[in-house]
């Protein structure tokens, strides 16, 4: 039988954790609670965590700090901000670091378990749960494996992608040469709509860009004025025989 999910909640807020963790419950997690970092680091070191919820301000450091170190360490350990509502700076910089997702405060815990489980769903491994016609992908001397979600350069190392950069760059690969605006991207990617002064897409692309080494006069990716982003390389798809 297949085991349920198991999410941290970090938060030093101990009725934003009792009510987290009660709903996930209901909702059929596994949860453990934590009040702050060193709490964070002792669940993460005690067994398998499948996300971290993780509040931006914490009494013993930055929950942005946290995220840049999991990043290092763990890097394909989903991560989902809590931030103020009106923290778009943290928010920013969170996706920069290579945060999954964030959610405002104060906020529905639905919309959080919606995030939650589309996260997941952007970060599964197993081959089982690729498009049945998913094959590898060739594109600017990388090849971008949906069913392993893994991604390589010319020379076989391993180029490692976030659940959303990965998201991000399949929405791309199977769409080539067509401009797909910012709120396109996010639906097709997290299943959402845009928020006001949304830039997570512009966050994600320029990840995208740092990590593929998108720079000089030649772009994978290039940016239409007025119009969202475009990949501008010629793609090839192979099946997994190939």
């Amino acid at each position: 039988m297949q085991t349920s999910p198991h999410i941290l909640v970090v938060d030093d807020d101990p009725e934003i954790r009792r009510l987290l963790g009660r709903y996930l419950d209901s909702q059929n997690f596994r949860v453990t609670l934590a009040a702050d970092r060193r709490d964070c680091e002792e669940a993460i070191a005690a067994g398998r965590i499948d996300l971290v919820v993780l509040d931006v301000m914490l009494p013993d450091g930055s929950g942005l700090e946290i995220c840049r170190d999991l990043r290092q360490r763990r890097a394909h350990l989903p991560v989902i901000l809590l931030t103020a509502l009106k923290e778009d700076v943290d928010r920013i910089i969170g996706l920069e670091i290579g945060a999954d997702d964030y959610i405002g405060k104060p906020f529905n815990p639905r919309e959080l378990v919606a995030r939650i489980r589309a996260v997941l769903r952007r970060s599964a491994a197993a081959p089982e749960e690729a498009p049945a016609t998913a094959g590898r992908y060739r594109f600017a001397g990388f090849t971008a494996d949906p069913s392993a979600r893994r991604v390589t350069d010319a020379g076989g190392e391993e180029v490692v992608l976030t659940g959303a950069e990965f998201e991000l760059l399949v929405a791309f690969l199977d769409r080539p040469g067509r401009v797909l605006s910012r709120d396109q991207l996010l639906d097709l990617t997290q299943g959402r709509e845009a928020e006001p002064l949304d830039r997570s897409i512009d966050v994600l692309v320029s990840r995208l860009r740092r990590k593929l080494g998108d720079e000089g006069p030649f772009h994978i990716f290039k940016t239409v004025r007025n119009g969202g982003y475009q990949l501008a390389v010629a793609v090839e798809q192979q099946g997994d025989a190939a």
